[in-house]
């Protein structure tokens, strides 16, 4: 039997925390309408990519799991690893990291202004800290990171 994770019970107070900072994200009124096109998904046409706190990251890992998924899936075309080929919708959707939410995308509704959620960042930022982040990385590399 393996031995028990020293650090379960504090990843999963920072995967509670960051679900936390996504309610208040989704509680405060901004016009936002995603027309699920999946543009901001293919970071190769958008030249974008968001970057995730390592909580984040562990948000998205833990979801992955929950799924059966053992492993990233790879990136298709240039794609976010996470959108789903055949469907083309996001495989975690309502894991979806902080940039996701807030993201660049015109069509829905451009993106946040920055003042509008920096508290919201620096909320993420502080559970990044906790456990373990050293800021930011692009999607790829913080998932990278949490993903054996």
């Amino acid at each position: 039997m393996p031995a028990p994770d020293p650090n379960a019970e504090r990843d999963k107070a920072a995967r509670q925390a960051v679900h936390a900072v996504y309610r208040e994200l989704a509680e405060r009124p901004a016009e936002r309408s995603c027309t699920l096109q999946t543009e901001c998904c293919r970071f190769k046409l958008t030249g974008e990519m968001p970057y995730l706190t390592r909580g984040e990251a562990m948000v998205i890992a833990h979801a992955l799991r929950a799924a059966g998924r053992k492993a990233l899936p790879p990136q298709v075309d240039g794609a976010c690893p996470l959108l789903d080929p055949r469907t083309a919708r996001c495989i975690v959707y309502k894991d979806r990291p902080f940039g996701c939410r807030t993201h660049f995308c015109d069509a829905a509704g451009g993106p946040y202004a920055r003042r509008e959620v920096l508290d919201l960042i620096r909320q993420l930022e502080v559970i990044d800290t906790a456990v373990g982040g050293d800021g930011p990385r692009k999607l790829i590399g913080a998932l990278n990171e949490v993903i054996p």
